[in-house]
Parts: C-alpha cells; structure tokens; sequence
C-alpha cells in the first residue's frame, strides 16, 4: 500500500459524494491479501478504482488488473466486499495474463474506509502504523462486516472492526508484528458463535538513503531514491550545492560535513538503509567512510576510480578500519553496466543498492577489473551508428 499511501485520503475526499457509513461512495479499494507460488507483486499491493474506471496503484503489473477492476465496479454498484483467487489452473486467471505459476487472493472492499484513508497520510508522512482489515465472517447481521478496518499506530486505534473483543485480540497481534510484516488470521469472536478473517499489516517508517556529497550524479540518485520509496538525504559542507530548489526530490537537506552528520544519526540507520558516498574528495569521502562502516547501514558505497579506491581503502586502513569494515564497502560502486550519465549512474548504484539487500550474486564495479568506462573506438561507434534507422545526414560525425 505505500506505493498509493499519500494518494488514498486525496481519493477517499474525491470519492465522498453520498458517503455511505464509513466508506466512500463511488470507489473500491482491491488489495492483495495472500500470495503463493511465484508472482509479480506481494500481499499489501493496492489499487483504487473509481466508478469511472480510473486505476491508481497495481495489483500484479497487469496480470489480474482487467479481471478486478470489472469485480470492483459491481462492489461501486452496491455488490458486497468479495474475496477473489486467481490461479495458473484457473481458466480465468489464464484469460487475464496470470501465467506465472502464482496463486494471488485479492480482496476488493467498497471505498476507502476511515482507517485505511488515516493510515495511507500516516504511511506517506514517514510514521510507523500498522492496519487489519475484516475478509470474511461465519456470522450475519453484526457490526463484523468485510471491509471494517482498524488502524493502529503508537497504541491508539483508529476506528474498529465492530467488535470490541475482536479489536483487542487484533490490537495484540499488530502490535508483535515485525514491521514490514503481513499475515492473514482466523479469530473467535462473540463467545465462539463466529469466525473472522482478518488480514494483518504493518508498516514501519521508510528506509533511508543518505547521500553525502551535492554533485549531479546526486541529483539523479535522489530522484531514482524516492521513486523506489527512500526518505532521501542530501549532505554537503558546502551551503551553496545543496539546497531544497537543487534536490527537490530530497526528504531532507543538510549543510554540515558529512562525517559529523553521520556521527549524529549512525545510530538510525539498519540492514534496510543505504549510504552513498559521491563527494569524490579524499578530504570530504576518507573521514565519511570511517562514520559510514561504524553504522549498521546495509549497504554503503562510494563513488571513485579503482585508483581512487585503492588509495582511499590504503587510508582507511591506516585511519584503523579494519579488513571485514572494508569489505563491506562497495566501491567503485554500482553495478557494471558501463553507465556513464548521471542516470544511468543512479540506475547502476540503485540495482547495486537492491541486490545487495536481496543477497543476489550480481556484476558489481567493485569486483571488477579494468577500466569503469570502457572506451569504444571510432569505428565501433560508426557500427553502432549503422543500425540506427536515421539518415546518415542525422548521424554524429565522428
């Protein structure tokens, strides 16, 4: 859901016009709620629809997204909250593209409750939440309908799941949550007489990417950071570069050195937090680094040639980093792709950023050898002209 989170009290507003009980009329919010086998997206994937057929949010990368969006206006219409499963036997599932082996169960509710629209501002706004949301109930004519949502966040709830018990046990459970985490629970309510089905989130405060150094490569690392959903920072001693019209896609800008700035928030950053060090300047990366591998970030990297780099790794072990600290640096960094563009740059070091924490085994910068930029010569770069469809009066002369 943080992919739409900021979007969803925008939408419940939008969509508010004969607002029936807690929900917003002319809206339905499918999300996925189970997953097994292999699949695009997981549980927590979101998608509003409006009863003009306007889409925000992806469930699958459009494998399944047809099929709900027909379910989701009959829910606009007045049909009832439903439980969907797509599956590669399905003959369903094959008509709409989901061939990849996957089972997704996907849960389409009618608007967007109080609890869902109040936890999406929280979500966007960095804060730490968690939310249960009702799928099905063995019992009729009681408060417990599909759909009810709860919101909890620092030990307050947000609305209720239309039950007093049920919102303890679920409140309980929430609050063991790792953040980050789902899970789909069975609950007794009413002395026994029902059972409820209720799906669990919770969502911890955003991963951070700090970028020490307000270069151009800078800025396109901070635009590709937020996109992938990073609370960016930008650091630099130099007052002039980094300002909020420069980065306006940062979280946040900080003029001081950026060893003193790490020293202050190394203890905020975990396995989920990157820090990218692009200062290029021995002066500014040497005392960086010796801050950066005393945190517990999951992946730092650092910008520079290979020579660059043995004489900064020949500087940090003298400063007494020692050889594990120094292995955990990636660097050159990013991933060898031959980016050259401040873009493409960004690109490389954010798939490095994501391989990294996914464990998988990749062509880094860092285990190379040769030069970072291979050099095409002139005739290469003509055959490479020549399967252009241009005309020749178009090409680059070399």
């Amino acid at each position: 859901m943080r992919d739409v989170a900021g979007q969803l009290r925008e939408l419940a507003k939008g969509g508010a016009r004969g607002a029936k009980d807690s929900f917003a009329a002319g809206l339905a919010i499918a999300r996925v709620v189970g997953a097994k086998g292999s699949y695009p997206r997981g549980p927590g994937a979101t998608m509003v629809v409006s009863e003009e057929g306007t889409v925000v949010g992806s469930l699958s990368g459009g494998c399944v997204e047809g099929a709900v969006v027909e379910e989701a206006l009959g829910v606009i219409a007045g049909g009832p909250a439903r439980l969907l499963s797509f599956g590669y036997s399905d003959d369903e599932a094959l008509s709409v593209g989901l061939t990849c082996g996957g089972i997704l169960d996907i849960f389409v509710a009618p608007g967007i409750s109080d609890a869902i629209s109040a936890a999406g501002a929280l979500i966007a706004e960095g804060r730490a939440v968690s939310l249960a949301t009702v799928l099905t109930t063995t019992a009729s004519n009681t408060a417990v309908e599909p759909g009810a949502a709860m919101a909890v966040v620092g030990g307050e709830r947000i609305s209720t799941l239309g039950s007093p018990s049920l919102d303890d046990q679920v409140a309980r459970d929430l609050v063991e949550m790792p953040a980050g985490g789902t899970l789909r629970r069975r609950y007794q309510d009413g002395d026994g007489q029902m059972e409820v089905e209720v799906f669990l989130e919770s969502f911890g405060s955003p991963k951070t990417m700090v970028i020490l150094g307000a270069v151009d490569f800078s800025l396109s690392l901070c635009r590709l950071g937020r996109m992938l959903g990073y609370r960016v920072v930008v650091c630099d001693a130099r007052q002039a570069f980094v300002t909020p019209e420069r980065f306006p896609d940062a979280s946040e800008v900080v003029v001081k050195w950026p060893h003193i700035f790490l020293a202050e928030i190394g203890g905020t950053l975990g396995p989920d937090d990157a820090i990218c060090v692009l200062t290029h300047s021995e002066k500014f990366d040497v005392p960086a680094l010796i801050a950066a591998l005393g945190t517990k970030a999951g992946y730092i990297g650092a910008m520079g040639s290979r020579r660059t780099h043995e004489r900064r790794s020949a500087m940090l072990s003298q400063a007494g980093v020692s050889q594990a600290d120094l292995n955990r640096l990636m660097s050159p960094i990013g991933l060898d792709i031959g980016a050259t563009e401040p873009d493409e740059v960004a690109v490389s070091i954010c798939a490095e950023i994501i391989a990294v924490r996914s464990g998988k085994p990749v062509p880094s910068l860092q285990k190379g050898t040769g030069p970072i930029h291979s050099q095409q010569t002139p005739d290469v770069v003509m055959q490479n002209c020549a399967t252009r469809s241009e005309p020749e009066d178009q090409w680059i002369s070399m």
